[in-house]
């Protein structure tokens, strides 16, 4: 065995366990130490989400292209944040509405209020946060 890893013990009631067991097969782990590790990240990084520590953050924005102005005032927003976005991809889904991916770094308050913003913004009919971890904390 590696000595990374460590085995431990868990109790955990039977239906609990098999419900468990059903949703992380249908997921496609092949084993509980898989689903397990990765529940314990995702605890991790909303932790450093939470702390304010340095994360990494996708915004996915949904809009209609011929709304004015729009496309400019998220270009402009981008552009006051130039040390936090990273880059940003733009798709044309149809003849009307785009999708724009915004990968944004820095302090996950400061990622947070950029997000809102982005989100926020007359005319963009979805968008969402999504938050992961720099990596470096992380096994």
């Amino acid at each position: 065995m590696d000595e990374g890893l460590q085995r431990f013990g868990v109790s955990m009631d039977s239906r609990l366990l098999s419900a468990f067991d059903d949703r992380i097969q249908a997921a496609g782990y092949t084993n509980r130490s898989e689903a397990l590790r990765d529940m314990v990240r995702d605890y991790l990084v909303e932790h450093e989400w939470r702390s304010d520590e340095d994360v990494v953050g996708t915004v996915t924005l949904v809009y209609d292209h011929h709304k004015r102005e729009l496309e400019q005032r998220l270009v402009e927003m981008q552009h006051d944040h130039t040390d936090a976005v990273i880059c940003s991809t733009h798709v044309h889904l149809d003849h009307d509405h785009c999708l724009e991916v915004i990968i944004l770094r820095g302090k996950a308050r400061e990622i947070r209020a950029i997000a809102e913003r982005l989100v926020g913004t007359k005319g963009v009919k979805h968008g969402r946060l999504t938050c992961t971890t720099t990596g470096r904390s992380l096994a």
